[in-house]
Order: C-alpha cells, then structure tokens, then sequence
C-alpha cells in the first residue's frame, strides 16, 4: 500500500469545529481522501481527509486490510476493537478517545478516525522545563504528562511508576502526572483491558482536553492489562468515577443499546469479561495492581 508523502504524525491542522456536523457522522459519511501514511505504524495508517456536504475534517483511516495477525487475538480486527474502545469512553462521558467509527474506505472496510492536533509543553517535574537540559527529566510522551527522572522521588504532582534503564547502566524513575483526566484514562485502561497503553498514544489538546488513541489491542478475555499508568494502583477510586462505573455496568447490561453495539464488533466472551471487570472494580473500589505474571509496563514505552 502506497501514499504520495509522508505524514509527521499528529502535527498538522485542527479538525473542523464540531457544532458544524457531528464528527462521528462526518467520518461516517463523508468522502475519504488519502493524502499519505503515517510510517511509523507498525499497521498500516493513512492520513485523509473526510468530506461532506461542505463539511471537512482530517482524519486517520486504518484498514483491515493493512493489519498484521496477532496470535493472541485470533477474532475480530483491530479497527473493530478501536471503534470499541470509542464507545465504552463515549458511555463514560469523559470523551477520552476521538470520534471512531467503522466504515468502508479505499482499502476495503477499517477504522476512521478524527485527527487531533496536539499542543506542546515544556514543564517537566517541579514545574522546571523538561529535557536532558533541564531539571534532570526527560519526556517520553503525552508532552508535561510523562517523563523520566532522577532520584528516587517523583515530586509533587507525580506519581511514581518505576524505574527504566536508560542507556550506559543508568536508571531513572518513570513518573506520570496525578492528572484527573489521567486517572480516567487508567481507569478506562483497566475496563476495555488495554494491552499497550504507551506515551505516544496520549495527546493533550487544545482547552485542556486529553484524548488517547491506539486501542485495537484490547477487549482480551484474558488479562492483557499493560500500561505506563500504574501511579495510582491500589489506591481507591474516586467517587465520581465509581459513579461513572456503576452507570456503565448497568449500559452494559444484556439486551441494551451498548451492549447490541458492543457485539457488532467484539465477541460474547469479551463482552462477559467486560462486564465481569467492571464489576471486578466496583467490588474492590480500587484501581487494578499489575498481576505479576508478565510485564506491566509496555515496551518501548513510547
């Protein structure tokens, strides 16, 4: 599969204003053009633009057809799961990953998503700028959200995850934000059963939103849970996020509208195991603790 040029990822113009057309329906509708591939993806990922009656957006398309097979999800695609992770975030009501939908496009049927444009920061820990030249940190991902410190101290405002080698036998703390939008995304993480929640996949938008996206490995009947996100394990959920869950696990119950979406695109014993985390977090009422019995923290982290 070939694109005209390459595209540097996440760095080009903002989608068109949502109040003109809602972007699910503009993705859905409109007419896909590829103007070029993000080449950094190990699956295919091309950069397009959607159009629809006067309306436009940039966006990603993923087809099916440039997927790679993963022996541990044997059903189902990719694409089908992103559009998955779209709609239990839209359940939530936190709006954490960009408007995805399922659709036919020139490579055959995959997953189009709107492009967002991510706004940068220089604040490492201690409100110092980040980098090798400043206090020590180095980003690795998600601009102020994530970094790489010395010391054994994450600071205020960090929460600790741990600790990585960075090269020449030196190590450094991995830390990530004691961010609320964050704290939804890892709990998110946790319901949909991310297998590769990494830096890169976080995006800080303008207004302060925060959106996340790669989630085709996700949705495992078994636990696949791997994520930069630790900061909070063991800790207790918040009362408003315990609100959100018990709303949701009722929205997936059988029989519902989520749930009669849910089994267009993942399989019945995914979706049991969905509701079975959910309920796994409400009884608890804590967030999830790294199982031990494989690595907790994807690789590269970025």
């Amino acid at each position: 599969m070939s694109a005209p040029e390459r595209i540097p990822p996440r760095s080009l113009t903002p989608p068109a204003p949502a109040e003109l057309l809602p972007p699910a329906e503009l993705l859905a509708l409109g007419e896909l053009t590829v103007r070029g591939r993000v080449r950094e993806a190990s699956n295919a990922v091309l950069y397009c633009t959607v159009e629809y009656e006067g309306h436009s957006a940039p966006c990603v398309y993923k087809p099916v057809a440039g997927e790679r097979p993963l022996w541990d999800f044997p059903d189902g695609t990719l694409a089908q799961r992103e559009v998955a992770a779209y709609e239990i975030s839209e359940a939530t009501g936190w709006g954490l990953v960009p408007p995805t939908v399922l659709r036919d496009g020139p490579y055959g049927q995959g997953m189009c998503q709107l492009w967002v444009e991510v706004e940068t920061a220089t604040e490492g820990p201690d409100g110092a700028d980040g980098g090798p030249d400043g206090d020590g940190s180095e980003e690795i991902g998600g601009a102020e959200l994530l970094a790489l410190v010395e010391g054994d101290e994450p600071g205020p405002g960090w929460k600790a995850v741990g600790y990585a080698e960075v090269g020449e036998g030196r190590t450094a703390l991995l830390v990530h934000a004691d961010d609320i939008r964050l704290r939804r995304l890892a709990v998110l993480d946790a319901v949909i059963n991310n297998g590769d929640r990494k830096g890169g996949h976080l995006l800080p938008a303008a207004g302060g939103r925060l959106y996340a996206i790669d989630h085709g490995v996700t949705f495992n009947a078994d636990d696949k849970l791997r994520t930069l996100l630790w900061g909070w394990a063991g800790e207790p959920l918040p009362d408003d996020v315990l609100e959100v869950l018990r709303r949701l696990a009722g929205e997936l119950a059988d029989g519902g509208p989520l749930s009669a979406r849910l089994a267009e695109l993942i399989t019945g014993a995914e979706i049991e195991a969905l509701r079975a985390r959910v309920a796994a977090l409400l009884r608890t009422g804590k967030h999830p603790e790294p199982s031990g019995q494989w690595p907790a923290i994807p690789w590269p982290p970025v």
